[in-house]
């Protein structure tokens, strides 16, 4: 994915301030909350982040999980580009970050004018969300399973 995107970066026509921006970011911002619009997609420089996802518990009550934590070269805000739904989850730095920001209805007018490199990016985009899919249906099944054991239903299968 990273070098999809820095060839993105690197192209001539692909300009800093027209459709993407550099910004830094102390540790413990919050760079958008789940349920937030927004339609930006980040790589991360340098620095970490943390996914944090809200769970309802019984009534009123909610927790807020880490869903992962992303390192430099990492891509996300992503699902922004392909619908126009609030944001899914959480994003907080974990400690100080270099982020490119890139528009995102500005980045598929880009790729409009530019198919072959959009292609590229695209493709990698869609591996890794495929590769994010699997990884949260594995932890969705143990989750499951777990649930299943704990509350003795399994015997019932």
């Amino acid at each position: 994915m990273k070098e999809a995107v820095d060839s993105l970066l690197a192209h001539p026509d692909f300009r800093e301030g027209r459709y993407w921006v550099r910004r830094s970011v102390p540790a413990d911002a919050t760079l958008f909350e789940e349920g937030s619009q927004g339609r930006e997609v980040y790589l991360l420089e340098s620095g970490r982040v943390r996914v944090i996802g809200n769970v309802v518990l019984e009534g009123p009550r909610l927790m807020r999980s880490g869903v992962c934590d992303l390192e430099a070269g990492a891509v996300f805000g992503e699902l922004a580009l392909f619908d126009n739904c609030p944001r899914s989850a959480s994003v907080v730095a974990v400690s100080d970050c270099t982020l490119i920001v890139i528009r995102g209805d500005d980045l598929f007018d880009f790729f409009d004018s530019h198919p072959a490199v959009g292609y590229r990016v695209l493709r990698a985009l869609t591996e890794t969300l495929v590769s994010r899919l699997r990884h949260t249906n594995r932890k969705l099944f143990s989750v499951f399973a777990w649930g299943l054991k704990a509350h003795d239903i399994e015997r019932f299968l």
